[in-house]
């Protein structure tokens, strides 16, 4: 009887300690890529401020070329919508649209991955000389919920990597 008292007591404890480690860590999460592309701006703006542009360097779409596309609105700048769905896991299914719009400087998107939560992504320009340094970042909003709170700690180390072989196709495609 006393062994599962301690028992209780320790799988008790462990989950207080859990719950309030939680609290403790970031209720937001930023994840953020930079590489510098041998075009202008206004060369490489037309790539991120359409939805349909990024079919040519999304990383994503290699993993699954099957994945539904549906566009919507403006075929660039702000009210242009893009919904997706894929079977493949890391693609999943959910809907960007771009919400502000800075020509030759800055692009944000609202992300919706449904039960997954949502997000906003952006892209910065900046000149430097006759090349861009491309900032592509995403933010996360966790909210209260203590277990998105714990995977916050990763979604650099998902979404990152991706991040990374984005600009590099976009590069290639705009410096072309």
């Amino acid at each position: 009887m006393k062994l599962i008292k301690w028992l209780l007591l320790i799988v008790a404890g462990l989950a207080i300690i859990f719950l309030v480690g939680a609290y403790v860590l970031p209720r937001s999460v930023t994840v953020e890529r930079t590489v510098v592309i041998a075009a202008t701006p206004d060369q490489v703006f037309p790539y991120v401020n359409s939805l349909q542009r990024t079919e040519e360097w999304s990383p994503w779409l290699a993993l699954d070329p099957d994945t539904k596309l549906e566009y919507s609105g403006p075929e660039e700048g702000v009210g242009n919508r893009l919904e997706w769905s894929s079977d493949h896991e890391r693609v999943g299914s959910g809907t960007q649209e771009i919400t502000a719009s800075i020509p030759d400087k800055r692009v944000e998107t609202a992300l919706d991955f449904g039960a997954m939560g949502a997000a906003t992504a952006y892209f910065n320009l900046e000149a430097k000389g006759d090349r861009t340094e491309v900032t592509w970042g995403l933010v996360s909003n966790l909210g209260n919920n203590p277990i998105s709170r714990w995977m916050g700690l990763m979604l650099d180390s998902w979404v990152g990597a991706d991040y990374e072989k984005g600009l590099a196709n976009l590069a290639a495609v705009a410096e072309n």
